[in-house]
């Protein structure tokens, strides 16, 4: 099991917490029945799991410990969601039976676990027959920007450096297909779509938001930690996010590699 390297930290929910079917799910949105029984695999802060259990009929969320779960378990009570329940699961090794769920969804998942190919083998049997199991990751080395700051291109160098440290995959957008066809799945279908950044208000908010999580979060601990960046390389860092969340030429893209695979 890999390190999950952004953590928890406020920086981090920010960005998690936006999420939705609509902007991060959509590929999967046509195959979503009143009648699907879904698994939701490293749910996160819930909010795309929140979004599933108001068009389907039932959803299983999990988390890699029960701290991480809170957060769903949190806002399905807020939204007033009964038909979530949540268990504590490692993707490598389910504890559901064979044949249990019509969908079996991640979304920024498996460029964080030890074992990709093993997490969508399990994905792939928890599966009913003639279900599907979909999955969404980004791409970090797909990531453009402009201006082109160096900072910047520092940042993007690290947290790669940190994900693989860690036993993951940075780049897992473009990986999806080639751990499916691993994992034994033989129909598929592959797309891709992306983030983007070049409003005010969306520069401030994603600019913003990585300022702080270089300085903040679980990755600029690790950073430091392990001799990576010193406190001043982060902030320099941190400077530039805020310079270019406050340029209006500034303009950020992010890309996600995405399956559905039919079981």
């Amino acid at each position: 099991m890999a390190v999950y390297t952004h953590g928890h930290h406020d920086s981090v929910l920010r960005s998690h917490n936006t999420r939705s079917i609509a902007n991060s799910a959509a590929y999967l949105e046509p195959l979503l029945m009143p009648e699907t029984r879904l698994l939701d695999i490293g749910a996160g802060p819930g909010t795309i799991t929140a979004d599933f259990a108001s068009r389907v009929g039932h959803v299983t969320a999990t988390e890699i410990n029960a701290d991480a779960l809170a957060l769903s378990q949190t806002l399905a009570a807020e939204r007033g969601a009964g038909n979530i329940d949540f268990a504590v699961e490692d993707v490598h090794a389910l504890s559901f039976a064979d044949d249990t769920f019509d969908v079996v969804h991640a979304h920024q998942v498996l460029q964080h676990v030890g074992d990709p190919v093993q997490a969508l083998r399990e994905m792939r049997r928890v599966a009913k027959p003639g279900g599907v199991v979909a999955a969404r990751d980004a791409d970090y080395a797909g990531f453009h920007w402009f201006p082109l700051l160096p900072e910047l291109d520092k940042w993007l160098r690290l947290y790669r450096e940190a994900a693989r440290a860690n036993g993951g995959e940075p780049d897992a957008g473009r990986r999806l297909l080639s751990w499916a066809r691993a994992a034994g799945f033989a129909d598929i279908t592959a797309t891709a779509s992306t983030w983007c950044y070049a409003t005010p208000s969306e520069r401030e908010w994603w600019g913003g938001m990585w300022a702080d999580r270089i300085l903040e979060s679980a990755l600029a601990r690790q950073l430091e930690r392990e001799g990576m960046a010193s406190r001043g390389k982060l902030r320099a860092i941190s400077d530039a996010w805020r310079a270019w969340a406050a340029d209006g030429d500034g303009w950020f893209l992010v890309p996600h590699g995405e399956i559905i695979c039919r079981v």
